[in-house]
């Protein structure tokens, strides 16, 4: 079974996991594989710029992390039953633009959703890395 090691609702570092490990898993595992690769964004508003696109958000996304948290729950608990998420977020910004408390506000936002979804018994593992 892919990532019986990995709690069910968690936000972590990918460590020794690779993108396309965990995009076969989210296959094998019948879940949603979100992927945005931050690697080029220079402020707080390309991070959600680039989420907003490369998780394919609706165009009303309001491009705030209040935003970015509605969308990650109830947007898409609204839209219908959910098998469960493998989420990656690669190269988030280590720079004065992106400070460290921008980047825990980040994450924040993403362990809020995985306890949002581990309420409902639903799995949202999420990895992360830094640029």
């Amino acid at each position: 079974m892919p990532l019986r090691t990995v709690r069910p609702n968690i936000v972590q570092s990918i460590r020794a996991f690779r993108v396309q490990d965990l995009q076969e898993a989210a296959t094998q595992l019948g879940h949603h594989f979100l992927y945005a690769n931050l690697g080029n964004a220079q402020s707080k508003q390309d991070v959600l710029d680039m989420i907003a696109a490369q998780y394919t958000f609706p165009a009303h996304f309001g491009k705030n992390f209040d935003a970015l948290y509605d969308c990650m729950t109830d947007l898409v608990h609204k839209s219908g039953a959910q098998p469960g998420f493998i989420v990656l977020l690669e190269q988030i910004p280590a720079h004065a633009k992106f400070d460290k408390e921008a980047r825990e506000q980040l994450l924040d936002i993403f362990r809020d959703a995985a306890d949002y979804w581990a309420d409902g018994k639903l799995p949202f593992r999420c990895f992360d890395s830094f640029l």
